[in-house]
């Protein structure tokens, strides 16, 4: 694939999976578990995010053709 669609799948993949698994971490957080019982989840989501992004990163802006 071009560098571009490699770019725009990319941004739309990135955004939907943050939507969902923030979405997930907020109904938890905000749910029977309270915020110390969804804090754990939300940290581990967070990190899965940064993940995705230095791999969004690696994959599209800095690999070299």
């Amino acid at each position: 694939m071009s560098r571009m669609t490699n770019f725009i799948m990319g941004v739309i993949g990135i955004g939907l999976m943050a939507i969902f698994v923030l979405g997930l971490s907020q109904s938890i957080s905000t749910g029977f578990a309270g915020f110390w019982g969804g804090f754990p989840f939300m940290c581990i989501a967070i990190f899965v995010l940064i993940l995705a992004l230095y791999n969004f990163y690696e994959e599209t802006i800095r690999k070299d053709d």
